[in-house]
C-alpha cells in the first residue's frame, strides 16, 4: 500500500479510530493488559508505522518510553507537533519497518505495537519486518498487531489470516486475539469491510 499517497487524500483509518469509543477501549484494554501488576514506567516501546504519533503518544502518557518509525516525512511532521502539544517525550525515527537497525533503531524492546502496517505489506515486507521486530525485541517481549481480515481492495490494505502472521513471526506463538471494535465510517465500511482483529504475539 501506498501511504504517502494514503495521508495526501487524507484516507487513515487507523488514526481515525481515536474518535471510536468502542476502538479506544479495546486498545487501552491491550495497554493495561502489558501494565498489569508492574508501576511505570514499563519500558520500551516501538510503534512501527507510528504516521503522526497519535498512539505512541498514547503509550508515552502511560508511562513507556516510545520511538516511533514511519517511512512519510510529511506526517512524522504533524507528529513531531502532536508530541509538544502532548507535552511527553516520544523518539520519532524517519525509516522503513522492514530495515529497522538501518533506521538506527536498536535492540530491548518490550511492547512492539503496530496498528494498521503488517497487513498492508506484500508477503516479503512481512516476513522482513518480522525479522527485523525479532531482531529488536527484548526477551520477554509482546507484539500487538492490529489486523483486517483478507479481502481483496485494490490498492488499499488486503489483510491477512492468523497463519500469515504466525508463518511471518517463527518463533513467536499468537497467545490471544479477538475483535479491536473499530468500525470504519460509512461508505468507507462498505467499500472496505475491514473487520479488524488484534493479535497479541510472544516468544515461543
Amino acid at each position: 500500500m501506498n501511504y504517502e499517497l494514503a495521508y495526501k487524500v487524507g484516507f487513515h483509518p487507523w488514526e481515525d479510530a481515536i474518535e471510536d469509543p468502542e476502538f479506544v477501549e479495546t486498545i487501552t484494554d491491550l495497554f493495561e493488559r502489558e501494565e498489569r501488576g508492574r508501576d511505570p514506567p514499563y519500558g520500551r516501546a516501538l510503534d512501527v508505522g507510528t504516521g503522526s504519533g497519535i498512539w505512541g503518544i498514547e503509550l508515552a502518557k502511560r508511562g513507556w518510553q516510545v520511538t516511533g518509525i514511519d517511512t512519510v516525512e510529511r506526517v512524522l511532521r504533524r507528529a513531531r507537533n502532536r508530541v509538544e502539544d502532548a507535552d511527553v517525550e516520544m523518539e520519532l525515527v524517519l525509516g522503513d519497518v522492514t530495515e529497522l537497525e538501518t533506521a538506527g533503531i536498536d535492540d530491548e524492546y518490550q511492547l512492539v505495537l503496530d496498528t494498521g502496517t503488517f497487513h498492508g505489506l506484500n508477503r516479503a515486507q512481512r516476513e522482513a519486518m518480522a525479522r527485523e521486530v525479532d531482531a529488536v525485541a527484548g526477551p520477554d517481549a509482546t507484539v500487538l498487531l492490529l489486523v483486517w481480515d483478507p479481502k481483496r481492495r485494490g490498492p488499499l490494505p488486503r489483510g491477512a489470516t492468523r497463519d500469515e502472521i504466525e508463518a511471518a513471526f517463527p518463533g513467536w506463538t499468537v497467545t490471544d486475539m479477538g475483535p479491536s471494535q473499530f468500525t470504519a465510517p460509512k461508505p468507507v465500511e462498505l467499500l472496505l469491510t475491514p473487520n479488524e482483529h488484534w493479535y497479541r504475539l510472544r516468544r515461543e
